[in-house]
């Protein structure tokens, strides 16, 4: 049985690669900012931003399953969380892309859309 996967979903998807790769980040800010005591990771904003990140892509995955659509639709979806990294770490870090990271999203972009045909 095919399920057809609802535009709505893919959005949600695509939210939550966004806030996973955003969450990752402020992860890294986070810890390069800690001193190394607890409290310092414990009560770090930008630590606790990325925690938020990540409890909203889990509301998104969740919500979007509740709406409809297909596993091997949606979740190649969350794979572009790794070209938003490569784009915030180029923005926030001056991080080269070289020629081989511009093909290997390249190539994980056709392979989602290959997944997401239906």
């Amino acid at each position: 049985m095919s399920e057809k996967t609802p535009v709505v979903s893919i959005v949600m998807f695509l939210g939550a690669a966004i806030l996973g790769a955003l969450g990752a980040y402020l992860y890294k800010s986070g810890a390069q900012s800690a001193v190394g005591t607890w409290s310092s990771y414990l009560l770090n904003p930008r630590i606790l931003g990325g925690l938020l990140c990540y409890a909203t892509v889990m509301v998104l995955f969740v919500a979007a399953f509740r709406i409809g659509g297909a596993l091997t639709v949606l979740y190649p979806i969350y794979a572009s969380t790794f070209v938003f990294g490569a784009v915030i770490a180029w923005y926030a870090y001056g991080t080269p892309i070289k020629m081989p990271n511009i093909l290997g999203m390249l190539l994980m972009v056709a392979g989602m859309y290959l997944m997401g045909r239906q």
